[in-house]
């Protein structure tokens, strides 16, 4: 092989930036590592869900657990939400999750968007405790107190829909004193075209304004009684009130989101924020998996042939792993860790391999080594890339480190992991799905996500930026037929 050159690289967004629901009411959490082999690229955030209702006797025993002979028969009919429970906080510590996960996820070069619920009576130092607890995490996004409008989670019914704005504005306003790396997200945000104004449009007007993010969550399809109830055609007679669950036309929510983004920033003086929609997917309770993976594809085609492209930032698909039927992959009922592959697995892997979808790339100019890598995040980050040659399809291709590096590389669409544990890293598997059908100029590219899922906060400018050297480049064995013939 010839000398090899190496280029700077510029990662930043994408047109439209996926995420990833990781675990829930509904499912556990799943290794970064599994998720990257089955989709085969790292997300730009991983979404976390988790309750802080301290102030409650069972807490932090998550409620179902902790009331598990109490009679329900809604999901939300606990003391408080049946996430699991925020372990930091006032008196909490940082060594339980979602701290563990948290840094799982940013070691592989995501960022977090945390989800979190919290009794609206907790006093500022709960919550200054909070933001201290998210400081070190970099560009975080957190989603303070979700589907705010609704009537299901425990802090609807602690407080007035009022409070629970106010409750929102108060912590928002904390986190950008104590930890103004975390961006803030609002779920309440959906236009009642009868009335030409948002739901609770004058209860949430400051918290519409002062919020980074503005959001929705929109189910296509949603079988809201699981798992109480199984959805059948004709439900309890068919009459509102008995049903307990729903379908409706992509482009109907389609539109009515964008109305609800033209009226949110109608609000904001004409001054446009990011628009998401925190939780997506079509229930299979209600589509069946066909249908389920028809109406996510049909979502996102609207998105990419959209003319006024840019007015949605992100959306979450929810989630890998679910006990229902709103997952990529369905768990196995007989063996909790294990998954049942959806098709809209393989819909949704198409989806997000498509340029629309995936972060930009920019080549800077050659770069000699020892090189110092930039992580400031998912949408900017500054690695490496190496142009290689390829003959045809190989047999062998495979990458070497001599030291405890942390890295995510990419070569032919396809993403890998590098521990800071691991040396040898086999990339072949990046041409198993898309083999070469003749010579082709290819390009890795490395990048230096923080090994602890950490920033370093004691550097300047590490509260948004953490950085690595590269000694050298990497021994990369390409061949192009097996060893013995």
């Amino acid at each position: 092989m010839k000398e090899l050159k190496a280029y700077a690289v510029h990662m930043g967004p994408a047109k439209c930036a996926v995420d990833l629901g990781d675990g829930s009411e509904r499912g556990e959490y799943v290794n970064q590592d599994y998720i990257l082999h089955k989709l085969g690229r790292p997300h730009r955030g991983i979404s976390l869900m988790y309750c802080y209702y301290p102030l409650d006797k069972e807490f932090p025993a998550r409620i179902s657990e902790a009331c598990k002979d109490m009679e329900v028969s809604f999901a939300w009919d606990y003391p408080y939400d049946d996430y699991f429970t925020y372990k930091g906080g006032l008196n909490g510590n940082t060594d339980d999750e979602p701290f563990t996960y948290m840094r799982d996820v940013r070691r592989h070069g995501q960022e977090v968007v945390l989800t979190l619920t919290i009794d609206p009576n907790v006093s500022d130092e709960h919550l200054i405790a909070i933001a201290k607890d998210l400081k070190p995490f970099g560009r975080m996004l957190l989603r303070i107190n979700h589907e705010a409008t609704g009537n299901w989670f425990s802090f609807t019914k602690r407080a007035t829909y009022a409070e629970v704005a106010q409750f929102y504005c108060r912590f928002h306003n904390i986190l950008k004193e104590h930890a103004p790396n975390v961006t803030t997200i609002l779920c309440a945000c959906e236009i009642d075209d009868s009335k030409g104004r948002l739901v609770m449009e004058d209860e949430f007007l400051d918290a519409f304004k002062c919020t980074d993010v503005w959001s929705i969550d929109k189910y296509f399809a949603l079988h809201w009684g699981w798992p109480y109830d199984v959805a059948e055609r004709n439900q309890g007679g068919g009459t509102p009130s008995e049903t307990t669950h729903s379908r409706s036309k992509i482009k109907d929510i389609y539109d009515m989101t964008k109305r609800t983004y033209k009226r949110l920033t109608e609000l904001n003086g004409g001054v446009e924020k990011p628009m998401v929609m925190s939780e997506l997917n079509a229930d299979g309770d209600v589509t069946g998996p066909y249908d389920q993976a028809a109406m996510v594809k049909e979502f996102c085609d609207m998105l990419k042939a959209d003319p006024e492209e840019g007015w949605f930032n992100a959306f979450t698909m929810y989630q890998f792993r679910d006990r229902g039927r709103l997952g990529l992959e369905i768990e196995d009922p007989n063996y909790s860790d294990c998954g049942i592959e959806q098709p809209l697995m393989q819909t949704y892997k198409e989806i997000i391999h498509d340029d629309f979808f995936k972060p930009s790339m920019t080549r800077g100019d050659e770069i000699q080594f020892p090189a110092k890598l930039r992580w400031g995040g998912s949408e900017d980050a500054e690695g490496i890339e190496i142009p290689l040659h390829f003959e045809k399809n190989p047999h062998f291709c495979e990458v070497t480190f001599d030291d405890d590096s942390n890295l995510m590389m990419e070569i032919n669409g396809k993403w890998f992991y590098k521990s800071p544990k691991a040396r040898t890293i086999d990339l072949m598997s990046a041409f198993f799905e898309k083999p070469l059908e003749g010579e082709a100029d290819l390009t890795l590219r490395i990048f230096a996500p923080p090994a602890s899922g950490e920033n370093d906060l004691s550097v300047e400018g590490g509260l948004l930026n953490c950085w690595s050297t590269v000694e050298k480049l990497p021994d990369i064995r390409i061949r192009f037929e097996p060893v013995e013939l």
